[in-house]
């Protein structure tokens, strides 16, 4: 599909195609070409509004990796949504004014390409783990000074990672960083082409960056907007953690990771957004222990370590996060989760592990004399940990450490049990009316009241 035919089809379908907001508020485009010809000849093509999984994806890829060349660049950009070639992109074949001249022109003149407007933003989150798994080699960061001094073979395997930002402060601003990463997408091709060295090339995004915008819009989200405190949950995947190269042993996610001791640090974006290979280091995992260590370039780590057991009573194995501990340079800190357990094959999820007491104190100071009292708080927000039975991407069944009778449930069933017990007096007071058993005779003699002269 040429890049200029797609622009124009793409605009048609966001005027006339109705469903297409709620439907690609967590999609992200993926775009793919090659210096070979015919690798996606057989594919059939995508239709308006149709979303590619995860399946799919793997479809198009293994046909390309198969028959095409062995060394594959990946363009990930933080951002990037299917309107944004729209809104920034060229009209009818105008480049002159486009956010994205070179790779228009890279669409229209390779011998092979292939555009997917809407792709699970799963599927292309995990796209470095599939082609590490299909290539067989570990991805390289690489960007254009690196890409120079790099002396790629045909016949052996490669994988080369570019990251491009997207800013979101105003159309110009985005605009403009749209532009740098076109350059620079043309600046590689190009050293490239003069190497004369095949590649397939891919360009996506690990969110949306138009998925506000289109979820406020969405047909029943009006009800949100009205709750002018509520956050979009992240849609970034878990952090997972390879003992082999087949399937992960542990999986984390969380939206929200603080910790604090005389400066608060959110390490969120440290922990599932920002490149750092050795994030896990040191983590392990059996069939009854699973440690998980997170590694920061503040010289902070944190260790959760969990263990699994095979109980009698209940009959089966479940998983308790014994401890988990904060090391740094001067200062160590461990805490108890004795509530924080679930079935072996389960995971847990909690809105909120934290060692303060307004969200629940679910982490305890263990005063011991070889983990002394510390001034360390730890809050973990939306918390989901995994460290036994793991089968892909996905969390399992989760248990959720809210207990059934919340303090909501309870006011409910009391103001319930109120208004039962209202309405069962009043029952009770109206069956205990009765008739009266005698009437006046208007027929009998009258009643005469002497009055005192």
């Amino acid at each position: 599909m040429a890049a200029g035919t797609f622009f124009v089809s793409l605009s048609v379908l966001l005027v006339l195609g109705v469903p297409w907001h709620a439907a690609t508020s967590q999609q992200v485009p993926v775009l793919l070409w090659s210096s070979e010809s015919s690798l996606w000849s057989s594919q059939p093509s995508t239709h308006g509004g149709h979303v590619t999984t995860d399946l799919q994806l793997g479809q198009y890829l293994d046909s390309a990796l198969s028959s095409g060349p062995k060394n594959v660049l990946l363009f990930l950009q933080e951002k990037l949504s299917v309107e944004d070639f729209t809104a920034f992109g060229g009209v009818y074949g105008n480049k002159q004014d486009s956010a994205f001249p070179n790779l228009e022109n890279i669409m229209d003149s390779s011998p092979s390409s292939l555009v997917l407007p809407a792709v699970d933003w799963y599927a292309a989150n995990i796209l470095p783990t599939y082609l590490k798994e299909k290539l067989g080699v570990s991805p390289l960061h690489v960007d254009q000074s690196t890409l120079l001094e790099l002396r790629l073979n045909e016949s052996i395997p490669s994988l080369l990672v570019v990251r491009l930002p997207y800013a979101s402060a105003g159309i110009m601003a985005a605009k403009d960083v749209l532009r740098a990463n076109d350059e620079v997408i043309g600046q590689v091709l190009s050293t490239l082409k003069s190497e004369g060295v095949p590649y397939t090339a891919l360009l996506t995004a690990l969110r949306p960056s138009r998925a506000n915008r289109e979820t406020d819009f969405a047909v029943g989200s009006f009800g949100r907007q009205l709750l002018a405190t509520a956050t979009p949950t992240p849609t970034y995947p878990p952090l997972a953690v390879n003992e082999t190269q087949d399937n992960p042993c542990i999986l984390f996610w969380a939206s929200n990771i603080t910790v604090s001791m005389d400066r608060e640090l959110d390490l969120t974006n440290a922990t599932f957004l920002e490149a750092n290979p050795g994030l896990t280091e040191g983590s392990s995992c059996n069939i009854n222990d699973s440690v998980l260590v997170l590694n920061y370039n503040n010289d902070i780590k944190i260790v959760f370590r969990l263990e699994s057991r095979f109980y009698p009573i209940s009959a089966r194995r479940w998983f308790t996060l014994n401890r988990v501990e904060i090391h740094n340079a001067t200062q160590n800190a461990t805490f108890l989760a004795p509530q924080v357990n679930a079935p072996s094959n389960y995971s847990f999820h909690c809105e909120y592990v934290s060692s303060k007491l307004q969200f629940g104190q679910l982490l305890i100071y263990n005063r011991t004399k070889d983990s002394p009292a510390t001034k360390w708080t730890l809050t973990i927000n939306d918390f989901q940990i995994q460290g036994f039975n793991v089968t892909g991407m996905r969390f399992s069944y989760a248990s959720d450490c809210a207990g059934f009778f919340s303090p909501g449930i309870w006011m409910g069933l009391i103001t319930t049990l109120l208004f039962v017990f209202i309405l069962t007096y009043g029952l009770h007071m109206v069956m205990s009316l009765k008739t009266m058993d005698r009437f006046d005779d208007p027929k009998g003699p009258s009643i005469s009241v002497p009055q005192n002269e």
